[in-house]
Formats: C-alpha cells, sequence, structure tokens
C-alpha cells in the first residue's frame, strides 16, 4: 500500500478507506487550524492529496465517496420523510 501526505505532513495510507482520508482532513484543516479554515482550504488540501493519487487509486477513491453519499443522501431523505410523517 502507498502511502501519501497532507500538506502539513501527515501520512495517509491509500488502502481504499475513505474515512480514513476524511478523518485526516479533518484533523490536519479543522482541527488543527482551531475551526479556523475556509471552502478554499479544504479544496487546497484535497487537490494535494488528489494530485499524489495514480488513476486507479482516485478511480477507487471516487466510487467510495460516491457509495458514501449515496448513502448519507437517503438517509437524509428517509429523515426528512420520517419527520414528515410524524408530524401527522
Amino acid at each position: 500500500m502507498r502511502i501519501i501526505k497532507t500538506t502539513t505532513g501527515a501520512s495517509i495510507t491509500l488502502d481504499g478507506d475513505l474515512l480514513a482520508i476524511l478523518e485526516t482532513l479533518y484533523q490536519e484543516v479543522t482541527a488543527k487550524r482551531e475551526l479556523e479554515r475556509s471552502f478554499e482550504d479544504f479544496v487546497k488540501e484535497i487537490h494535494h492529496l488528489i494530485d499524489q493519487m495514480n488513476g486507479s487509486e482516485r478511480r477507487t477513491y471516487l466510487a467510495e465517496s460516491l457509495f458514501l453519499n449515496t448513502v448519507t443522501y437517503e438517509n437524509d431523505k428517509l429523515e426528512a420523510y420520517m419527520r414528515k410523517l410524524s408530524k401527522k
């Protein structure tokens, strides 16, 4: 497994675990800056990580990201529907 690094030097093992990348992004961009970060800070860091990946790794993480976002989207829709039902 390959290792890539954030701009702050934190290592991320590319093993297909999207949540490991998300946790590292949170720690390096949000926590270390004590919530003083911007959209641009996140985009810059994400692009830095993507630039270190090869095509196969990018494909793996895109698929994982789409899956996770689809599940989150479905859960949000279901939650809204359940709230609507409970109001009736």
